[in-house]
């Protein structure tokens, strides 16, 4: 089982919940979708209880000092793309949706998780395709994340 988030914004309360939701459920990996936003934020993600991934957003301005802070519990870059249970994942922020409708198109990735719209959407297309909202709950008055069962590509959105 594989948590995803994205677009934290600082939000240290949401992102503890999220952390401690991620940690109750027992997930095998956390995956980010961007923006953290400031540095101060690893001492939350630190608290879990398993493997972190996270990409940067068009948000994360500071990135040499989230590069530092993050260093021991992931490395960040703009994207990933890795396998987890025979699946293709591919992680983006989003920010340029031509590179996000490549992504899907491409066939290269069984999944493409994002961020950056706020936005809950999960589509089943070429790649299922996961935004899990946002966790700082600042745009959309929601904070949501998303289980996904890599066995089955089942999925559940949890509101934090």
């Amino acid at each position: 089982m594989i948590g995803i988030m994205s677009d934290t914004h600082d939000n240290l309360d949401a992102i503890r919940k999220a952390v401690d939701f991620f940690n109750k459920e027992g997930v095998d990996q956390v995956i980010h979708a961007g923006d953290l936003i400031a540095p101060f934020t690893v001492k939350e993600f630190e608290k879990l209880q398993t493997e972190f991934m996270a990409i940067f957003g068009n948000n994360d301005g500071e990135r040499d000092g989230l590069r530092t802070a993050y260093k021991d519990i992931c490395i960040l870059e703009d994207f990933k793309e890795f396998d987890v249970g025979g699946n293709k994942i591919g992680v983006i922020h989003g920010t340029n949706e031509a590179i996000v409708n490549a992504m899907v198109k491409s066939g290269n990735y069984d999944i493409v998780i994002r961020g950056h719209t706020h936005k809950l959407k999960i589509l089943e297309e070429e790649s299922l395709i996961i935004n899990p909202g946002e966790v700082c709950g600042y745009v959309s008055g929601q904070k949501t994340v998303v289980l996904l069962d890599t066995r089955d590509l089942s999925y559940e959105v949890v509101n934090l």
